[in-house]
């Protein structure tokens, strides 16, 4: 009887490793959120072959948001503090998992959204190997850290302001606006991770991501491109990725409470050119170089990213203008439960050619409560600004941009 308890429980334990193996493959993939097994459940095949996972993720925010008098006409009674209340960044329905043991498959639609963003993610990935692979729909273009986490596992509930602000042009031009931050957009891609020495079994690995985006953004699901007048080739978006991690493959996560042990590392460079972006009025290109690391329960990043815009011929403007980021962030998880984080946010937001920058610290904790999958985060951040030659300067450089920003977010994921 005892001989037969043990071999149950050693199948038991068998199946356990390889539902496990199957899912972690999923939770790398995944953009929203982990696919591990306490998040509800997963659908999987004896042979791992087909695997199917339905998700839910949602985010209810309550926000407090306090401007400079700049911008402001007291004339007509607008106030400092706008854009405050209650907000659902994300309600997210969808499906992800695996296919005849090779073709990963995503669909999601944000009910928060409007326009093209309801479609959040939408794609397939065939896997011909772990070193080459096949993506074809809309997902995350591969450029920064910040952007390329798990929507779920992020240590701040608001992205770095250096990678979402609009940049500031000296041209009434409405339509020139770039921001640093690429986000999700619809192209093709291949892909692929392999080891840098294949004798070794703990070696390094390398990963790769290239591929051509519409360069749209997010909120636009169809063709809309040309041939570039000045260059004669598709205006697309061009990007590429390149990572190294010496500990093993990186998890996307910021922090992951059920990561508390082990350690992973990241390096990576990224760039990438927009050809007749913004409205075919600028040729916009984008470099970063970022470094990620989680040690059991610390996790600690920074990346820098440049953009260089260049107006086509038909705008009759030969100048061409530089702005930059950077950002610095650590967290560590005091208790299971329990992380703090800090950030400080740097973006050169007026161009090279003026001086004056942004900085943004900010704070967060994050309270996780495991058995209904809810994650309480409480973020404040303040915008400074330093270094411009004029008051006009210093007013305009922040324009749109909440100088005190307090955020408690809830989350919930199945």
């Amino acid at each position: 009887m005892k001989k037969t308890n043990r071999t149950v429980l050693t199948l038991l334990a068998l199946t356990a490793m390889l539902t496990a193996s199957a899912q972690q493959h999923i939770d790398m993939e995944n953009g929203v959120l982990g696919i591990a097994g306490d998040r509800g459940f997963t659908l999987q095949s004896k042979d791992g072959r087909f695997v199917f996972k339905p998700y839910l993720f949602l985010q209810t925010k309550a926000a407090y948001n306090y401007y400079d008098d700049e911008g402001l006409d007291k004339a007509y009674n607008q106030d400092n503090v706008a854009n405050s209340g209650f907000s659902m960044p994300y309600g997210i329905i969808g499906f992800t998992g695996t296919t005849f043991g090779r073709v990963d498959y995503n669909l999601c639609v944000n009910a928060a959204a409007t326009g093209g963003n309801v479609l959040q993610q939408a794609w397939i990935d065939y896997r011909m190997s772990p070193a080459a692979r096949f993506r074809v729909g809309k997902f995350k273009t591969p450029f920064t850290h910040a952007y390329l986490t798990t929507l779920g596992e992020t240590l701040f509930p608001a992205l770095p302001t250096s990678l979402t602000a609009t940049s500031i042009m000296p041209y009434s031009l409405n339509a020139v606006t770039p921001t640093i931050g690429t986000g999700f957009d619809m192209g093709v891609e291949f892909h692929g991770i392999a080891p840098l020495n294949k004798s070794k079994a703990d070696g390094w690995l390398v990963g790769y991501e290239v591929g051509l985006w519409n360069g749209t953004g997010s909120s636009v699901n169809v063709a809309t491109k040309t041939l570039s007048d000045d260059w004669h080739i598709p205006s697309l978006l061009y990007a590429g990725r390149i990572t190294f991690m010496p500990w093993g493959q990186m998890p996307a996560t910021q922090g992951n409470n059920h990561m508390l042990e082990g350690r992973h590392m990241l390096l990576g460079l990224s760039g990438g050119l927009n050809v007749e972006s913004e409205s075919e009025s600028t040729n916009d290109a984008r470099m970063g170089v970022e470094w990620a690391m989680l040690l059991n329960r610390w996790y600690v990043a920074a990346e820098g990213y440049w953009m260089h815009v260049g107006f086509t011929e038909r705008q009759k403007i030969d100048r061409t203008f530089n702005f930059w980021g950077a950002y610095g962030q650590v967290g560590y998880f005091c208790t299971e439960n329990l992380q703090v984080g800090a950030r400080y946010d740097f973006m050169d937001r007026n161009g090279s050619t003026k001086d004056g920058f942004l900085n943004m610290p900010a704070a967060v904790v994050n309270y996780y409560i495991n058995k209904c999958n809810l994650k309480l985060s409480a973020m404040y951040q303040f915008t400074g600004r330093y270094g411009h030659e004029s008051q006009l300067d210093r007013d305009n450089d922040d324009l749109g941009i909440t100088t005190h920003a307090a955020t408690i977010q809830l989350q919930y994921s199945f």
